[in-house]
């Protein structure tokens, strides 16, 4: 049935382009920017895993002011800095192996795809165009990533700035809130190039053919949604932050 799909198709610039590959990358879009635009919408509205995070970070940095020995604090962002650090150098990894393969020959790349059962035939146009989209998402995750590491940074040096304990006046605990949200703007950018990551994954299946691209991409919006609002771990992250 799948192969059947090459039967419906319109020509841009002498290609044929499927309609079922058209509509899927307006689907993967409308949901992309649909799913960002409802998570930013529901923050302040209900139970979720960012906004949890965000008054645990501001919570931590009020600690923080009030400690002496701030080592555990350094250690801490350290940490996270080494996470970040290693999704954005696998995003360089991942944008070089496609700018190779877009250098190649597309006969060689397509005969690959075709191999894989249930794929629907593709053009030259068209394998470059899904190389395309999957760079794109890949040079945002990087953007989103590096940005993330950057404010890390910045924090590390407004954590070695904080007064000493004996030191500390009513403004400095609005020093705190304020390294607080700079954390959480970091954590913020970091949660868009992770989940560039999900929806990366999402368009490898455009490869084999337009309706499991559609599918994917479904199960990549439940399944950030069952992560951030409905999860185990949001339920206990909310608990802790009541204690």
């Amino acid at each position: 049935m799948l192969g059947q799909l090459a039967e419906y198709h319109t020509v841009i610039n002498g290609q044929p382009i499927l309609w079922l590959d058209i509509a899927a990358a307006l689907f993967f879009f409308c949901a992309w920017f649909g799913y960002s635009d409802y998570a930013d919408r529901q923050y302040h509205r209900r139970t979720n895993l960012m906004r949890t995070m965000d008054d645990m970070r501001k919570k931590w940095m009020q600690e923080m002011l009030l400690r002496e020995n701030r080592v555990m604090d350094a250690t801490l962002i350290g940490n996270l800095l080494r996470s970040i650090a290693f999704f954005a150098s696998t995003t360089i990894l991942i944008l070089v192996g496609i700018i190779t393969v877009l250098g190649t020959h597309n006969e060689e790349g397509l005969q690959l795809i075709r191999a894989i059962p249930f794929t629907v035939g593709s053009t030259a146009f068209m394998w470059e165009a899904k190389l395309l989209l999957l760079g794109i998402i890949f040079v945002y995750a990087f953007f989103k990533l590096t940005w993330s590491l950057r404010q890390y940074n910045y924090t590390c040096i407004l954590v070695g700035a904080t007064p000493h304990p004996n030191h500390i006046r009513n403004e400095h605990k609005e020093y705190a809130l304020r390294v607080g949200d700079l954390i959480a703007n970091a954590g913020r950018h970091f949660n868009m190039g992770l989940r560039a990551y999900y929806f990366g994954v999402a368009t490898v299946a455009w490869f084999i053919n337009g309706a499991f691209f559609i599918v994917m991409t479904t199960l990549v919006v439940y399944e950030l949604f069952r992560r951030e609002f409905r999860s185990h771990a949001v339920a206990t992250l909310d608990g802790v932050e009541g204690i």
